[in-house]
């Protein structure tokens, strides 16, 4: 199975477009040690030929365009394409605006919790995916379920899905249920693990996580390949930065740094590879020189970038 980073930011990107923030102000002018990347997306293939996305970010135009083989083939049909399904791991406008650009009659299945069908059913502008065209199936909360295209054939592709702590897509939020999660329910936020039939080996996907406890460690125990969420090095870092009033914990995702960040709570699994996606423009691992991301690395984790492939 061949795994492929196809955006490895948060919401916005990096650089955002509006942010002037020292981070992005060294990717926007070139220096050394700063790599451009797009909203969180991965893309994964087992037989060479049907391609799984998990999430759709805005910016899967720009994902399709430098990846070759979610490009239509030469020697194919006038309109086509080898993606046969997209994943949602949760209603983030970072994950599912993307489906507006893949409006074009084409043939493909939207995989999410029966919640997140929920929220593209209650928004009439993901309408313009046509139903006789796009299927909408639902995951489990907890179970495996074979990914399948349009017409049912396999794509040799499996995910388990399994609720993870995580939080209601902002532009959804009930500011008087704030005590309450802000309306989060079951279903809003779930983890995946990629698998092919007969393999023994298995990648995580978990773009969004605000704790790791003890059943989490358990499942992720022996897997060849974790993508984990690096939206924040520090769970103040936004306001430090003083572009934002919002902690990592209030937006749902899990600091990296100190005793009760990622990394530490999840130095003792054992995992082949580990690699952070899904980071906010304002995480200091971003920049390659930085103490930050030295420490990552020491601790055994990559730093996700676009177009990162690794095949299990």
């Amino acid at each position: 199975m061949l795994l492929n980073v196809l955006g490895s930011a948060a919401g916005g990107g990096f650089p955002q477009w509006n942010c002037n923030y020292r981070l992005s102000r060294a990717v926007r002018g070139g220096e050394e040690g700063f790599r451009p990347r797009t909203q969180s997306s991965l893309a994964a293939c087992a037989n060479g030929r049907d391609w799984v996305l998990f999430n759709a970010s805005p910016d899967i135009r720009s994902q399709i365009a430098a990846t070759p083989e979610l490009q239509p083939p030469q020697e194919g049909p006038l309109r086509a394409t080898p993606i046969r399904a997209v994943v949602l791991t949760n209603a983030d406008v970072d994950h599912i605006a993307g489906l507006l650009s893949l409006r074009e009659r084409e043939r493909f299945v939207i995989y999410a919790t029966r919640r997140v069908l929920e929220v593209l059913e209650q928004n009439t502008i993901f309408n313009v995916l046509d139903p006789q065209y796009v299927d909408r199936r639902p995951l489990p909360l907890e179970g495996v379920i074979p990914i399948a295209d349009s017409d049912g054939r396999p794509t040799g592709i499996m995910v388990e899905t399994f609720s993870v702590p995580g939080k209601i897509a902002l532009f959804l939020e009930d500011v008087d249920r704030a005590e309450d999660g802000f309306g989060t329910e079951d279903g809003d936020t779930v983890g995946l693990r990629i698998f092919e039939p007969d393999a023994a080996s298995s990648a995580f996907y978990i773009p969004g996580c605000a704790a790791v406890d003890g059943s989490l460690k358990t499942r992720l125990t022996g897997a060849a390949c974790l993508f984990f969420d690096g939206t924040v090095f520090t769970d103040d870092e936004m306001l430090d930065a003083g572009v934002g009033p919002k902690t990592g914990k209030r937006m749902g995702h899990l600091q990296i740094s100190g005793p009760q960040g990622s990394m530490a709570l999840l130095a003792d699994v054992p995992v082949g590879r580990r690699v952070y996606v899904h980071i906010n423009n304002t995480n200091p691992i971003l920049d390659e020189r930085s103490p930050e991301h030295r420490a990552v690395r020491a601790n055994g984790w990559e730093v996700g970038h676009d177009g990162m492939e690794i095949r299990l």
